[in-house]
């Protein structure tokens, strides 16, 4: 039998440029930092490992390997208690994904972090995992940076209620909301104390000067268990703005609610598409019997939606396409003297003078040339009544 050929000559002779030159025969708890650095030099987005497939890179929306051998169940282990801990396989085996964050300190001055998702699969037949890790900038982005509409930022900051950014998975709520919080705390008066509830935390605000702002960042649930449990700590902690991940459940709902009807503005996210369809959904959250009382409360509390979504953009990149509606006084009262169930037709109808429809917005980015005809089509169409 032939005897194994060191890797280094194996990359050598076939050469496979893309792949780690440190690789070793088999990973150690020490090599997964390093190589997760080297994937952060390479420009790599996201950094996908999988039981016997290679580490794969995604590098401007490509897939290229990482390594040159396929990670077998023992490297695999390496990567999950390094990443999550000891106890990761026996999350997964209870039927549960896992998702958290992840952080190297290469040196005292520099954060490198990543979102990660743990999940389990199946591989050759035996129970196995993928971990996706996405690399998050070192600092939070400016509203200009996403090109935020002006509109949005100036109604951004209202003295109390709930501000909620909408969309699709990976549409880029979270990253709007960081943007947000970025701008309140650069505020040359400041904004106060700031606490935030996140699943996982994505961007820290190390980087941000705001001498006369104070924020924290909890994570759910390594720090408390659910995110109705983050809003009740908030209201013992005195803050003026509360950050919620994801308002997607009654007791969230409802935490939010009356945080929002305590004096505290209050921004969060849900999974939906529309400025009506969020009302219509959030308000479905609740049972039958409480729906018409809650579906009033929230109405009182809110103060703007923006939903979001990711498009190709011509010429390469992507670009968020955003509805929006701010909901003043006169709107909150014109609405609340209608039964709940008829809102989602008057919002619609509401949406063009109180903000912009995602046909509005989509129709100014095709007229620029920015998208094509058929983005333009499915934008225009994604918007309803809920």
């Amino acid at each position: 039998m032939a005897a194994r050929q060191p890797i280094s000559l194996l990359k050598a002779k076939d050469n496979i440029a893309e792949t780690w030159p440190d690789e070793p025969a088999r990973f150690t708890d020490k090599h997964v930092d390093d190589f997760l650095l080297w994937s952060v030099k390479k420009n790599s987005s996201d950094v996908t490992i999988q039981t016997d497939r290679p580490a794969y890179n995604e590098i401007y929306g490509t897939l290229y390997p990482g390594t040159f051998r396929p990670l077998d169940a023992a490297d695999m282990n390496v990567f999950l208690a390094r990443i999550y801990g000891p106890e990761a396989l026996a999350r997964l085996a209870s039927g549960h994904d896992l998702d958290v964050s992840y952080e190297i300190r290469p040196d005292r001055y520099t954060r490198i972090r990543f979102r990660v998702n743990i999940t389990a699969i199946l591989s050759r037949g035996r129970d196995s995992a993928q971990i996706t890790m996405r690399v998050l900038p070192s600092e939070p982005p400016r509203m200009a940076d996403l090109n935020i509409e002006q509109d949005i930022i100036n109604a951004w900051h209202p003295r109390q209620g709930v501000v909620i950014v909408t969309g699709p998975t990976g549409s880029g709520k979270s990253t709007l909301l960081c943007a947000g919080i970025r701008m309140l705390l650069e505020d040359k008066h400041g904004c106060g104390k700031v606490v935030c509830y996140e699943a996982p935390i994505e961007y820290v605000y190390d980087a941000v000067k705001s001498p006369r702002s104070l924020l924290s960042q909890s994570e759910i649930p390594r720090h408390l268990p659910t995110f109705a449990d983050g809003v009740r700590n908030a209201l013992r902690r005195k803050p003026e703005i509360i950050l919620v991940g994801e308002a997607r459940d009654k007791e969230t709902i409802s935490a939010v609610i009356e945080a929002a009807q305590t004096g505290h503005t209050v921004y969060t996210t849900t999974h939906t598409n529309g400025v009506a369809s969020t009302v219509a959904r959030m308000v479905s959250a609740f049972d039958p019997n409480e729906r018409s009382e809650r579906a009033y409360a929230l109405m009182e509390s809110i103060r703007m939606i923006v939903t979001q979504t990711l498009v190709t953009k011509v010429g390469g990149g992507r670009l968020g396409v955003r509805e929006w509606m701010r909901f003043t006084d006169d709107v909150r009262e014109k609405l609340m003297d209608k039964d709940f169930k008829e809102w989602g037709p008057e919002i619609q109808r509401m949406l063009p003078f109180f903000g912009q429809s995602m046909a509005q917005s989509a129709s100014g980015f095709f007229e620029e040339g920015l998208i094509t005809r058929r983005t333009y089509i499915q934008l225009s169409n994604s918007s309803g009544a809920g």
